[in-house]
């Protein structure tokens, strides 16, 4: 008889089923991160509270929202560079809290190249 014909059932090639279940459970795991993701929000203020922009932790604008004093002094160039820092700020904090929250869920995967 040929080497390796005689395994167990459920041995290495039948055994994977767990892991399937891991990997399913992980899927609604990161699936319900996601949704909470999308209901909270994050903001960043610039200009000194000039422009404050709010968006989600899955990187939606929510709001702007510009001083109405900043607009009686404000060119148009440097309330564009307030509102582009503001926006980029809340992206980064988004990123964030959505590393945060899906770390939790895939612990040692980021390790492994995922």
């Amino acid at each position: 008889m040929a080497k390796g014909f005689n395994r167990p059932a459920g041995g290495r090639l039948g055994g994977g089923g767990g892991m399937m279940n891991q990997l399913r459970a992980m899927q609604e795991q990161m699936a319900a991160v996601q949704a909470q993701l999308a209901e909270e929000t994050v903001s960043a203020s610039v200009g000194g509270g000039a422009v404050k922009v709010v968006m989600t932790g899955a990187q939606v604008c929510k709001s702007v929202s510009i001083d109405p004093d900043l607009l009686k002094d404000a060119d148009a160039e440097m309330l564009q560079d307030l509102i582009l820092t503001g926006v980029n700020m809340a992206l980064d904090e988004s990123r964030k809290l959505s590393e945060e929250r899906m770390s939790a869920v895939t612990g040692g995967l980021a390790g492994m190249g995922f």
